[in-house]
């Protein structure tokens, strides 16, 4: 027998001839004479190797049109197909032949499967409650004016000779319009950076909403299409579908829930566990298969009832670089292969194709615009919010695919579709950056600063926390704060969350929670331990008013969400916490790398100052009583703003009676030599994502003199408050100065020293770990520095006069020098009470 023949094997008992051809898999190689296009396993790697080739170069092609993946991964397909290279027959036959088709959808759907799977882990579905009746609103207009524009032109397109009834065709082309993707709608907010704006929330809180509807649908349509010779049939693979998903909700998650409590805390979760699930998935998919609606969903639906957590971020972490990457390609890449242009033909049906795609968008647009016109909202809004809400993606794939397998749609209507789907995402990039210019609304406020605040006043400061362990260190410097009847202190602690998934990004303010109501997740149990802290803390202190909020986002975007909260709440102080923690033996180690990145971009953005706090026991401070603390602060001032920054907070805190407070000038002595400075070249790190300022040094030494003049003058009586001068000519003896400090302080206070070229710390930069602190806060916080002290290291906002970037007025005339009141303040002869500034504007 030659090799390569069919084999006939024949089982006796139950009379069964099976047929296969056992050297069809893989070759011998092209020195035996094999050609490797013949045989199945070669062929695949070739066909996936093109495939993959092809759509990432068109990503690199479409890049500068900013066009989403999707577009690159369906036109990649299109030219592989029968509409381009698919014409050469030789191509054809020998690359993609008829015989390979199977294998490649059978692999095409397997990554589907998993991908399904994956979105419906990152999708958290109690989103939905929280969106608002907007978000729903928008969600079911956008959805209700497509669906009547596709069943209208179900009537044009079907052809009198198709066996499929005209209701099932209508609600194919109706959910295909309707729908909207809500992944590749979140790719596109974040590359418009409107994720964390109004408008980019309610379009994906919309677009969640939408995407559950069209998932609904589908199934419907699925189960009609596939059944549409028995009503009764479909009516059981509509109730087999519930009970699956009600299998999934009340056995499967529950059994989930307690293979996550077997894990402890902090450990990644085992091999087996990894497994059941990724096997579950497979069962899923063959259940709902078999039952008679698409294997996607039951994929889908699986991935719905794992809880938002660890269990979830791992598995996203294992499989979405090989699913996304490599084996969803293939989904698309079918889908375009399926699509021949060509049978478009005749004028009519090109102009039926032009129709559908104005009105398919149209009906988005119009039923977005009476929604907005009803909140309220402005017209350009609406109409963005109407293109945004036009995203075609995967369901919309899935459903033409089912629908062409089905023969619900001829070769005609599956290539106007597909074309419809790639015009109208492609075209919402574009035109959204034309008509849509959001301009950030700015509040005028003058109290950007500490300095500039009054002390008679109330002071918003914004608590930025990534992990409860920060909470202690934020309420005892809240404390230290010195809030009083007259200078009250409101707080609003932003607790950062990163979004790990396709779930919405989201500002949430919290209002106290009802008790006894349990976790969802981990994140949620966090923010919980958080809220609950904070509020103790705030029954028990005086004049102290905490409002708690999350921010759920991107790390690349989380600054924004802090910045925007900033300037809506007119906050003047933002406190972040700094990216490495203390470990047991007195050393520093990196949280997460991710936070260093926020902070730098917070100190970039920020539009008031902002300090990062490095904790080194001051969460471990001890408590005098219940209510107050005892600090011993020392502040280190070189000079500038940064530092007068620092100075103003540390005299806010010396009003405190528990609080002594040490300042130390350094002053230039006779051999320290000025560094050169050009004066065009910026100062500091080189990294474009922290701020640096160049400043006049001999106007910042007059206005540093005056300044101290007056801090000295007001804390004269008050024996509580040390001021020392200390004389240095270089960096070393800096060094040695502030490691002579007595080793009683449990915070040093400091300035970044953003744009401040000083003789005495000339030097220090080229040793920093962590140029965002400034030379001396580096110093401070590493783990060389041998005593163990937390530091707050101070930014000062820049302002008008300097290099106020964000183009906000803060009043009339407001652009003169933010010391222009000190002239007024040394007219005063006493000293002023305890509790009132000398610095009030």
């Amino acid at each position: 027998m030659a090799a390569g023949d069919p084999i006939i094997s024949v089982n006796r008992s139950e009379n069964t001839v099976v047929c296969y051809s056992p050297a069809m898999i893989t070759t011998n190689g092209v020195w035996q004479g094999d050609n490797p296009l013949k045989y199945s396993l070669p062929l695949f790697i070739l066909q996936l190797t093109l495939i993959v080739v092809t759509t990432r170069l068109l990503v690199f092609i479409l890049k500068p049109l900013r066009q989403p993946r999707v577009i690159s991964e369906i036109l990649g397909g299109i030219i592989l197909g029968p509409s381009v290279l698919g014409k050469i027959h030789a191509f054809a036959a020998e690359i993609f032949p008829l015989r390979s088709v199977m294998v490649l959808e059978t692999m095409a759907n397997v990554g589907l499967l998993y991908f399904l799977f994956l979105v419906g882990v990152e999708m958290d579905v109690s989103v939905i409650w929280r969106t608002g009746r907007k978000s729903m609103a928008v969600a079911i207009g956008g959805m209700v004016l497509p669906f009547l524009v596709g069943c209208s032109f179900s009537f044009l397109l079907r052809h009198n000779g198709s066996a499929m009834e005209q209701g099932t065709f209508l609600l194919f082309l109706g959910v295909a319009l309707s729908i909207t993707a809500f992944p590749v709608l979140a790719r596109i907010l974040a590359e418009l950076k409107l994720l964390n704006t109004e408008l980019g929330r309610i379009a994906m809180s919309a677009a969640l909403i939408n995407d559950i509807c069209a998932w609904a649908l589908l199934a419907l349509a699925i189960a009609l299409a596939e059944n549409h010779a028995s009503s009764l049939a479909s009516l059981w693979v509509i109730l087999s579908s519930v009970l699956f998903v009600l299998f999934c909700l009340f056995i499967v998650r529950p059994g989930i829930n307690w293979l996550i409590r077997r894990t402890p805390e902090g450990e990644n979760f085992s091999e087996f566990s990894i497994c059941l699930i990724l096997t579950g998935v497979m069962i899923s998919g063959f259940i709902t298969d078999a039952i008679g609606t698409h294997s996607v969903f039951g994929a889908f639906v699986f991935g719905l009832v794992i809880p938002n957590g660890p269990l979830g971020a791992t598995l996203i972490e294992k499989l979405e670089d090989f699913v996304s990457g490599l084996l969803l390609p293939l989904f698309f890449a079918i889908s375009g292969l399926k699509t021949n242009i060509g049978a478009v033909t005749g004028g009519g049906t090109w102009a039926i194709l032009f129709v559908v795609i104005v009105l398919g968008c149209a009906g988005k647009i119009c039923g977005t615009l009476l929604v907005a016109f009803f909140y309220r909202m402005p017209m350009i809004e609406g109409a963005t919010l109407g293109l945004l809400m036009n995203t075609k993606g995967l369901v919309e794939m899935i459903v033409l695919n089912v629908g062409k397998d089905q023969k619900v749609l001829d070769d005609e209507s599956f290539a106007i579709m597909v074309i419809v789907a790639v015009v109208m995402t492609a075209i919402i990039t574009p035109t959204v950056t034309a008509i849509y210019k959001p301009a950030r609304k700015f509040v005028p406020y003058k109290r950007r600063t500490i300095q500039k605040g009054k002390l008679d006043g109330e002071l918003r400061m914004l608590a930025c926390i990534h992990t409860p362990r920060n909470v202690p260190t934020i309420i005892n410097l809240l404390e230290a704060s010195n809030p009083t009847k007259k200078s009250p202190i409101c707080v609003y602690t932003l607790h950062l969350v990163e979004l790990t998934g396709r779930a919405s990004a989201m500002l949430i303010v919290h209002n106290t929670r009802k008790s006894g109501k349990p976790a969802v997740n981990r994140t949620q149990a966090q923010s919980d331990h958080i809220i609950n802290a904070l509020e103790n803390y705030e029954q028990h202190a005086n004049c102290v008013s905490i409002q708690p909020l999350t921010a759920i986002s991107p790390y690349s975007t989380m600054h924004e969400d802090i910045c925007n909260l900033a300037e809506d709440k007119r906050v003047a102080f933002i406190i972040v916490p700094f990216h490495k923690q203390q470990t047991v033996d007195g050393g520093m180690e990196a949280t997460n790398p991710q936070f260093r990145m926020v902070n730098q971009n917070v100190l970039a953005n920020a539009p008031c100052s902002v300090g990062i706090l490095v904790d080194k026991g001051l969460s471990a401070a001890a408590r005098v009583s219940a209510s107050q603390m005892s600090h011993h602060i020392a502040v280190l001032f070189f000079g500038g703003p940064d530092d007068r920054e620092a100075l103003s907070y540390a005299l806010r805190m010396s009003e405190h009676q528990e609080i002594s407070l040490t300042v130390m000038r350094f002053i230039p002595g006779e051999h320290a030599v000025e560094p050169a400075m050009e004066p065009s070249t910026s100062i500091g790190n080189n990294d474009p994502r922290i701020l640096t300022v160049e400043t006049d040094t001999e106007k910042e030494k007059q206005i540093d003199d005056e300044y101290l003049r007056e801090f000295r003058f007001r804390t004269s009586n008050d024996e509580s408050v040390v001021y020392v001068e200390k004389v240095v000519n270089n960096a070393e003896e800096t060094v040695a100065a502030i490691r002579s400090i007595d080793n009683i302080h449990d915070l040093f206070i400091v300035g970044r020293g953003q744009g401040m070229i000083s003789p005495l710390t000339a030097g220090l930069t080229e040793w920093s770990e962590c140029p965002e602190l400034g030379a001396i806060g580096d110093m401070l916080a590493s783990s060389d520095f041998a005593v163990t002290v937390s530091v707050l290291v101070v930014q000062q906002y820049a302002g008008m006069g300097q290099m106020d970037g964000l183009g906000t007025p803060d009043s009339p005339g407001d652009a003169s020098d933010h010391f222009g009141n000190m002239h007024q303040m040394n007219r005063r002869s006493a000293p002023q009470p305890r509790g009132q500034s000398v610095f009030n504007p």
